[in-house]
C-alpha cells in the first residue's frame, strides 16, 4: 500500500530492502524515492543507522568529498561509516572492500568510476535515486551499450513515485503497483511484474472514476507534502 507519508515510506524501504538481501545477499539493488523537495541525507542518514544497528558491516558512500564531510557534520556518530569515491578508490588499492555500500545518488557523470568502484567490491551494493543514464547520451550506441552493461546489473528493492493522478510503487519482492487518485483517495488499480511504461501507466490512471484537473493537483501536493515531512 502506499505510505502516508515518509515515516512509512522508509519503513517500507527498510523491509524491501532486507528481502532484497535475503534473495541476493551480494547484488546491486536500487531504491529510488521520487518526489521532488525530498532532502535526501537525512533518511539516507537514518537508513545507515538501522542497518548499522542490525549488524550489517556498511559503509555510505558519496560521489564527492563534500558530500561525505556533510554527512560527517550532521551524524559525527557514523562518521566512521562515510566514505566518499576518492577514498574509496585508495582503500581498494590495497584489497577489494567489502559489505554493504550505500551509494548516495550516482549519476551518469559518475558512471565509470561507479563501475569500477563495484567491480572492485565484495559484497551487496544499494544506490539510492541514482541515475546512471544520460539523456544527452540518447540512443546511440554507448547507450545500448551501457544499458546491457553495467545498467542492467540493477535490480530494483524499492521505488515510490507521485505521479499526476496517481502513483507508482514497488517494494521488493514486488509486484509494481500503479495507484490513481479517485475522490475518496489513492485506489490500486494495477500491477505487473515488470516495470510499467509510461503509456501502461497513462492507461491504468485513464478510469471514469477520475478526478478533475484541479482535484488530481490537490491530490499530488498533498501526497509529496507527507512524504516531505
Amino acid at each position: 500500500m502506499l505510505p502516508a507519508d515518509l515515516q512509512a515510506a522508509e519503513a517500507q524501504t527498510r523491509e524491501a530492502l532486507a528481502a532484497a538481501l535475503a534473495a541476493q545477499s551480494a547484488g546491486r539493488w536500487s531504491i529510488d524515492w521520487r518526489f521532488e523537495g525530498l532532502r535526501l541525507l537525512p533518511p539516507v542518514l537514518r537508513l545507515l543507522a538501522h542497518l548499522l544497528e542490525q549488524g550489517q558491516a556498511v559503509t555510505l558512500l558519496f560521489t564527492d568529498a563534500g558530500g561525505a564531510a556533510l554527512a560527517r557534520r550532521d551524524a559525527p556518530e557514523l562518521a566512521d561509516a562515510v566514505l566518499d569515491f576518492r577514498q574509496l578508490q585508495q582503500r581498494q588499492q590495497q584489497q577489494p572492500s567489502q559489505g554493504l555500500l550505500l551509494v548516495m545518488n550516482p549519476s551518469a557523470a559518475d558512471y565509470e568510476t561507479f563501475e569500477a568502484l563495484c567491480q572492485a567490491h565484495q559484497g551487496a551494493v544499494v544506490m539510492v535515486n541514482g541515475r546512471l543514464e544520460d539523456a544527452a547520451v540518447g540512443i546511440g550506441s554507448v547507450a545500448r551499450e551501457r544499458r546491457r552493461g553495467f545498467v542492467a546489473t540493477w535490480q530494483n528493492a524499492y521505488w515510490l513515485q507521485p505521479l499526476e493522478g496517481g502513483a507508482l510503487r514497488f517494494a521488493c519482492p514486488g509486484p509494481w503497483e500503479i495507484y490513481r487518485q479517485d475522490p475518496d483517495g489513492h485506489r490500486l488499480v494495477a500491477t505487473d511484474e515488470q516495470k510499467p511504461d509510461a503509456e501502461a501507466i497513462a492507461l491504468a490512471l485513464s478510469g471514469d472514476a477520475g478526478t478533475s484537473v484541479a482535484g488530481t493537483l490537490r491530490a499530488v501536493d498533498a501526497l509529496l507534502e507527507g512524504l516531505r515531512n
